[in-house]
């Protein structure tokens, strides 16, 4: 019974707080309004009269919050120990009534019940107590006396047990209550009580401070305040002496008075020295105007430059000719001699190109107003084209007659540079993200044609005029499946699969291919270097790349010439390329043609995708973005020199391998078809592919298990399906990627078997333009025999990861 009583005490203590605080609030809120208010306007009012009542409210405030700060600390102080009081009661009611009372209520005497309560209630700060049963039965006995209240209490819950053959049994619950009115009713004497005597203690040692401030400080500020109110440099009165009663030692008001006096003195000497300049002065009159209007001019001529200031200063003369240009206009290539004596509209590359934007200027140059940030574009000594943008200011004579401009130039050539290389770079990037959309989808209606026509082309071997139809449709295939890999290459999606090759080697087996397609009258030379470095690429596609250079450089000698093969080794440093600065050591390979050039206005744009010069049907403008494109990815660049008549020069440049060993690339061999009789998870989302995939598999002799997509499958691989190979889409929909896919199963089932296929393979396996170590892909489109190779590839161990 003790520990639940320490439990109640503790429960019956949470509530005191919230009243006193709800108590003590309505304390602050009686006081507040009326008094403080007041108080602090007034104060607040005569402060501002002079120093010494603003020393006599700063005393004010400061004595009154020191003061409510320790009344509030000894009101709290003295509530903790009212409390402190009840709550020791009430323990003591708790130890001393609840063995009676138990023992009454079990004989269900409330007679007995109701006298001991009124004991209860007579003692002191107790406003109530109940006596409740703990029974299971109608009407339980309930015994209450005093008037129970919800605000300013502490209460106490106390178990009534009696003993039943040595063990307590609970029979009911003693609930008293007791009020905090009374110790709110003495807190709120002894705070009113406390402020009044601190108040009357506070406001007369205030008035004691004040008083002596006056007497020491305040009368003597006003005398000096006096004095030099009334102080003439004319007339001098006789020095400041303070009427103070002697004997006293010299204090802070004497060192100030001492100054003054001789601060008076040294202004007297002062303005007779000034009498006497004014009167030298006076005869250097004309002299100082003069001076004064040419420091003038001189101050208005920098600051107009400085509020222009630039790259390099120029001045023009009322008829708008340049009369000066400043020197550092020769860091921009321009000559600045030359265009003294010219209007700006001479030296303009964009005159007639832009006229309306000239009228305007023109305008505000003769309504003589300023200008700011007028761009055009010029050509420096070497003819190279130059974005300028200046800034003028009017120049006026003292009569307001209009002298001409002076102003600043910027040279804006690198930004609009810069500029225009990030919006070529977006642009070719947003291409990129659509080619490789449509490339997805168009590999997998391709993928599903050159399936169909090799199982059409087995059937009509022994009919050969559809057989020829047949061929022809898969040639179209080809071609666009070509076409499909010149996209993905230029977008910088298809994956490369790099390695160290003999860049010598794989240029001569290139030139070889190339005697039959350029024809006999082009003339292919080769000039290698012996010491050329091993380059780090993806052969077959260097190998595409050099033939599309080679294609490109036929179709500029119509007429025949000379096509030249170099290789060589670079050390590149600062070389810009789409944005970036190619710096390391690189391998050089050069496509040299004796044709007809490549304009100077369409050079920039040779790389776009599907821009071609070429007649309709005779290109489709892929060639050069392709190359651009695996250059790139690679880690290198393509650099294009031409010249009108001259020729063009391909220069491709390709990072240079670490290892030492090259390796040298030969044609590749056709494999025959593979059977096998293994179990194959397709997961295809795209119909036709899935359907095309299922007869291939069944034609090689596989079994297969069919899902649409990575829910599916893991669907089926956790019903306990049987496979030895997962051959997953990459890209599919229901917010799981084949590669999610194969490391969900994997965890399924350590060690398992995956060939991915994709016709876009996005960055889920192939990152920075590479196979991610370790993984198989069949690129779509895809034959049969291509099908059988690489899944007898990855069952037999050499992909499995």
């Amino acid at each position: 019974m003790g520990n639940a009583g320490d439990e109640d005490s503790k429960r019956g203590r949470a509530v005191a707080p919230a009243a006193a605080k709800q108590d003590l609030s309505g304390i602050g809120a009686a006081f507040a309004p009326a008094m403080i208010g007041a108080l602090l306007s007034r104060i607040f009012n005569w402060s501002r009269s002079g120093v010494g009542p603003r020393l006599l409210a700063a005393v004010l405030l400061f004595s009154s919050i020191v003061t409510l700060m320790l009344t509030a600390l000894q009101l709290y102080l003295d509530y903790d120990r009212e409390v402190g009081v009840i709550e020791t009661r009430l323990d003591e009611i708790g130890r001393s009534t609840t063995g009676s009372l138990g023992e009454s209520l079990w004989n269900l005497d409330q007679n007995q019940l109701k006298l001991q309560l009124d004991g209860i209630l007579r003692l002191p700060d107790i406003r109530a107590a109940e006596v409740r049963e703990i029974a299971d039965r109608p009407n339980p006995v309930r015994v209450a006396v005093g008037e129970p209240n919800t605000r300013s209490i502490v209460t106490r819950d106390y178990p009534l047990n009696y003993s039943v053959q040595g063990a307590a049994r609970p029979i009911g619950v003693l609930h008293v209550e007791a009020t905090l009115s009374e110790v709110y009713q003495q807190l709120l004497h002894r705070a009113l009580i406390i402020l009044a005597s601190q108040a009357a203690k506070t406001f007369l040692v205030s008035l004691f401070i004040i008083y002596m401030f006056h007497l020491l400080v305040t009368r003597h500020l006003v005398a000096i305040a006096d004095f030099v109110s009334k102080y003439s440099l004319v007339r001098p009165p006789p020095p400041l002496h303070l009427e103070r009663r002697p004997p006293y030692d010299a204090d802070e008001l004497d060192k100030v008075i001492d100054a003054f006096n001789a601060m008076c003195a040294n202004l007297e000497r002062a303005y007779g020295e000034l009498r006497e300049a004014n009167t030298n002065l006076e005869g250097d009159l004309k002299i100082r105007q003069r001076a004064e209007g040419d420091a003038r001019a001189s101050e208005q001529r920098f600051r107009d430059y400085a509020e222009t200031a630039s790259d390099w200063f120029w001045e023009t003369g009322p008829d708008h000719r340049f009369t000066y240009i400043s020197d550092r206009a020769g860091a921009f290539g321009m000559d600045h001699k030359a265009l003294i004596g010219k209007r700006r509209t001479d030296a303009a590359f964009d005159h007639d190109a832009e006229p309306e934007k000239w009228r305007a200027h023109m305008a505000v140059l003769d309504r003589h107003e300023p200008f700011r940030k007028f761009e055009y574009r010029g050509r420096d000594m070497t003819g190279r084209v130059r974005h300028f943008s200046v800034n003028g200011q009017p120049v006026f004579a003292a009569d307001g007659r209009f002298m001409g401009y002076r102003g600043s130039a910027t040279d804006l050539t690198e930004q609009h540079e810069t500029e225009e290389r990030l919006r070529q770079s977006q642009k070719m990037d947003a291409i990129g993200q659509l080619t490789g959309g449509v490339a997805h989808d168009f590999n997998n209606v391709l993928t599903v044609i050159t399936g169909t026509i090799e199982i059409i082309q087995e059937g009509l071997a022994d009919r050969p005029q559809f057989a020829a139809i047949a061929q022809l449709i898969d040639d179209a295939a080809a071609r666009g499946a070509e076409i499909t890999s010149q996209l993905l290459t230029f977008a910088r999606r298809q994956p490369l699969e790099p390695r160290e090759i003999d860049v010598n080697a794989l240029v001569v087996e290139t030139a070889k291919l190339l005697k039959p397609i350029l024809g006999e009258h082009i003339e292919i030379v080769t000039r290698l270097a012996d010491d050329a470095w091993s380059a780090m690429a993806d052969p077959s596609q260097l190998s595409s790349a050099i033939v599309n250079l080679a294609v490109n450089a036929r179709d500029a000698m119509p007429d025949g010439g000379r096509l030249t093969l170099e290789t060589a080794n670079r050390e590149l440093d600062g070389v810009r390329s789409d944005g970036d600065i190619m710096r390391g050591a690189f391998v050089m390979i050069a496509v040299t043609d004796t044709g007809h050039g490549i304009p100077a206005d369409i050079r920039e744009r040779v790389f776009e995708p599907f821009f071609t010069t070429k007649g309709v049907g005779r290109g489709t403008g892929l060639g050069l973005s392709m190359v651009y494109g695996f250059a790139r990815q690679t880690g290198g660049t393509v650099a294009i020199e031409s010249e009108e008549g001259q020729g063009t020069v391909m220069r491709l440049f390709l990072p240079r391998s670490e290892g030492e060993a090259a390796t040298r690339t030969g044609p590749a061999q056709a494999a025959a078809a593979a059977r096998g009789h293994e179990t194959i998870l397709v997961v295809e989302d795209d119909p036709l592919v899935q359907g095309y995939v299922i007869a291939q598999l069944g034609s090689l002799g596989y079994r297969t298990l069919v899902a649409g997509d990575g829910a599916a499958a893991l669907a089926l691989v956790d019903q306990g399906a049987s496979f030895d190979l997962l051959f997953t889409d990459i890209i599919m929909p229901g917010g799981m990627n084949g590669r999610e896919l194969a490391e969900a199963v994997r965890l399924r089932r350590p060690g398992a078997r995956v060939l991915y296929t994709s016709g876009y393979t996005d960055n889920t396996i192939v990152h920075e333009g590479h196979l991610d170590p370790g993984v198989a892909l069949l690129q779509k489109p895809y034959r049969k025999s291509e099908l059988s190779q690489k899944i007898r590839e990855v069952l037999a161990g050499e992909s499995a990861a």
